[in-house]
């Protein structure tokens, strides 16, 4: 990406409800430029969508959990479609609010979900479940829990921190 398009992703990951002259004026680029970017990196799939980080802790939920679920001895098709169909029948007889669920590598553990829930007795409920889907090993399902009401909290969520890191790597990578 050009040092522009990575300025432009950067403010727009700060708020993306400024109009493109705000947006133009913060960058010192034109207005129509702004409006080209935007167009061009939505069609590239750079910009995904558009949204906003509401306030969870005023919105009802006490709990954030960061959920690891441990490695699988296999990843047969046939057990990955089963797995797939249990969390998408999951899903739709009880809907949560997911923030991420992605594979990955590390603490012996292959998947990390990031969920909220209303209270200790959701979550526990929802673990439940999960401890009991098809080839999950129930033993090593693991969860951080946050207390989204513990003042002590250094930062919640918060695209503006990552679109400052955003900014700061592009500037590193090219200087070498």
């Amino acid at each position: 990406m050009k040092d522009v398009e990575v300025r432009l992703v950067s403010e727009l990951m700060k708020n993306s409800r400024r109009s493109d002259r705000e947006i133009a004026k913060a960058m010192g680029v034109s207005q129509p430029t702004v409006s080209r970017l935007i167009n061009k990196l939505e069609k590239e799939g750079i910009i995904k969508e558009y949204t906003m980080i509401p306030d969870f802790k005023q919105m009802g939920y006490q709990i954030m959990a960061v959920t690891f679920l441990g490695k699988q001895e296999t990843e047969k098709e046939k057990e990955r479609a089963e797995l797939l169909k249990g969390v998408t029948e999951m899903e739709r007889k009880n809907p949560l609010a997911n923030l991420i669920v992605v594979n990955g590598i590390g603490l012996n553990k292959g998947r990390m979900i990031i969920n909220l829930f209303q209270d200790y007795s959701s979550y526990a409920e929802r673990m439940n479940i999960i401890k009991n889907l098809p080839h999950i090993d129930a033993d090593k399902v693991e969860t951080f829990l946050v207390d989204l009401s513990d003042e002590r909290n250094f930062r919640i969520l918060s695209m503006t921190e990552v679109a400052r890191h955003v900014q700061a790597f592009a500037k590193a990578l090219t200087k070498e």
